[in-house]
């Protein structure tokens, strides 16, 4: 499955990697992430709770950042077993600095399989593109900007749209 992504941050690609290399940031961020914690250096144990359509259940597994260029590039790995199958993917995630802004980019595959790929296939590709986009999302908001007036203002998605995050069931 092809997982793909573009992202406005209005802030620089230095502010926007400080903001995705905070396990707590990430933590807070995933929808159904429950647990976020590190294993070694750019290496988390996590656990997550994902429904798609009727099959719903919790995964534990591992997500690291590795081959990672400072303010320019990291790929990141995903590897995660649960009740209802497995993921396994990887994806380059890519800073692009645009004056005031850094347009993240993603791009990557994920093999799922299991009873959640079986039940779920036809919806998979909305349920991975529903947790990343949350995810950045929610990442968009922890880097303030003084606006023209200097007013503090956040971070908001590509279409202007408020930025918000709740729990995902598909």
């Amino acid at each position: 499955m092809l997982i793909q992504g573009k992202y406005v941050f209005n802030a620089s690609p230095h502010q926007v990697w400080d903001v995705l290399m905070s396990p707590d940031n990430l933590r807070s961020c995933m929808p159904g992430c429950e647990k976020l914690e590190s294993n070694g250096e750019d290496s988390y144990q996590a656990s997550m709770s994902v429904g798609v359509a009727n099959i719903k259940g919790r995964f534990q597994g591992t997500v690291a950042m590795i081959d990672k260029k400072p303010y320019d590039s990291y790929r990141l790995k995903v590897e995660g077993n649960g009740k209802p199958g497995f993921i396994h993917g990887e994806a380059l995630v890519s800073f692009v600095d645009q004056g005031n802004e850094t347009l993240l980019t993603v791009e990557g595959e994920a093999e799922v399989g299991g009873l959640i790929a079986r039940v779920g296939q036809r919806l998979l590709g909305r349920a991975s593109r529903m947790i990343m986009d949350k995810t950045f999302k929610c990442l968009q908001k922890f880097q303030p900007t003084m606006g023209p007036q200097g007013i503090l203002s956040i971070f908001h998605n590509e279409l202007g749209e408020p930025q918000g995050i709740s729990g995902l069931t598909l």
